[in-house]
């Protein structure tokens, strides 16, 4: 077979399309003005933050005021829970997550825990599934915040976040209940007010708008603090001055994600077939995570007898772009805390490898990776001294 790019990591960052860059380019010529300015090129500004806001809220079930544009994801979760536990101070100091959050999440509670904030780490269960069952019984009289992620970006687990919310808010409605809904957006359908939530992230990279646009939903009447003090911005509670291409760049891309859930089955497909393959052709293969609630295209299996770093160097080598984990932590050596927390030992989490399918992927991409993988793999566990097959 012929050698082919095949792009396999959309779960780390995914390419902009075109109909987002055209959203974005008036905002880069001609309408260029700054939307807190009183004259025609900032009121034509304004109406392009005030119409996209609009159009998201309107696509994720919310009120336009109560949606809040930042730089990221990382930036959404630190305002969402540092802004909640400080606001909440006088109630409790305690928080719950859950042991396989995104960096930013659990980053940013150890930040708080600096601070003399207490913090339970819920564990899920062989499969990455968080229980409301597990998250009650780590709920406390003076617990503020709950942030259980909607989707791992590892192993690809939807968590029950409905039910979640309902379980906390049943145990005491003032608990705020926060979630990274960063890897879910575009592969399910999210309504915030079915969810119930009181707060959720998002990110414009993950959906095809470009890096440095994010989000973040705050329910109404929900304490949270400013985390930006600066100009009057996003009604007082996000300073700096609105990035306002990208703003526009967001919108179109969560209106197309929204439409573009109809291919969710087709991915599916691929992933099913790409993952059998596997399972088929490569011994020793472990499957991470349930296939029961699972992004459509996340692929996450662990190879024993290798080491992962190699493997992405010479799936590379072969034109396919893949990644060990999470991106955000792709640069160090020591294993995914996703895996070691659903039971994966260490020495076959450093063999973990993620395939993350997209709308732009096709049955040749999954053909090609087959065709590839098995030699890489049995490649490598030729040069472990531990390698049974030997």
């Amino acid at each position: 077979m012929e050698k082919r790019f095949v792009y396999a990591d959309n779960s780390a960052t995914t390419p902009v399309y075109p109909e987002v860059l055209e959203a974005m380019m008036p905002a880069f010529g001609e309408l260029y003005g700054n939307p807190s300015s009183l004259y025609s090129k900032g009121r034509e500004a304004k109406r392009i933050v005030d119409a996209s806001r609009e159009r998201i809220a309107e696509v994720l079930g919310c009120k336009p005021t109560e949606f809040f544009f930042t730089s990221c994801g990382t930036e959404s979760d630190n305002w969402a829970i540092k802004g909640a536990a400080r606001a909440n101070v006088s109630r409790g100091k305690h928080l719950v997550t859950t042991k396989i959050e995104h960096h930013a999440v659990l980053h940013t509670m150890r930040a708080l825990e600096k601070e003399g904030f207490e913090v339970t780490y819920v564990s899920p269960d062989k499969d990455g599934i968080i229980s409301p069952e597990s998250i009650v019984a780590a709920l406390r009289e003076d617990t503020t915040l709950v942030a259980v992620m909607y989707a791992n970006n590892e192993i690809g687990t939807i968590e029950p976040i409905r039910e979640i919310t309902e379980a906390v808010k049943a145990y005491d409605k003032r608990i705020l209940v926060f979630t990274d809904a960063v890897q879910a957006l575009g592969n399910v359908k999210i309504n915030i007010h079915e969810l119930g939530v009181d707060m959720l992230s998002l990110s414009g990279h993950k959906i095809h708008a470009p890096k440095g646009i994010g989000g973040l939903y705050i329910r109404t009447g929900a304490r949270v603090h400013t985390f930006v003090d600066g100009g009057g911005q996003e009604r007082s509670r996000r300073g700096g001055t609105e990035n306002v291409a990208y703003i526009a760049g967001l919108a179109k891309a969560i209106e197309l994600a929204d439409k573009n859930l109809a291919d969710v089955p087709r991915i599916e497909k691929m992933r099913d077939r790409l993952v059998k393959g596997i399972v088929e052709k490569i011994p020793y293969t472990r499957v991470n995570g349930t296939f029961e609630h699972r992004l459509a295209g996340n692929v996450n299996v662990a190879f024993e007898f290798i080491e992962g770093e190699s493997m992405l160097l010479l799936l590379d080598r072969a034109g396919i772009a893949s990644s060990t984990g999470s991106a955000c932590s792709s640069n160090s050596l020591e294993p995914s805390h996703v895996l070691l927390s659903i039971g994966v030992p260490v020495e076959v989490a450093h063999g973990s490898l993620r395939l993350s399918l997209g709308r732009d992927n096709t049955e040749e991409d999954v053909d090609y990776i087959l065709e590839v993988l098995p030699g890489i793999v049995q490649r490598l566990r030729d040069m472990s001294p531990i390698y049974p097959g030997k």
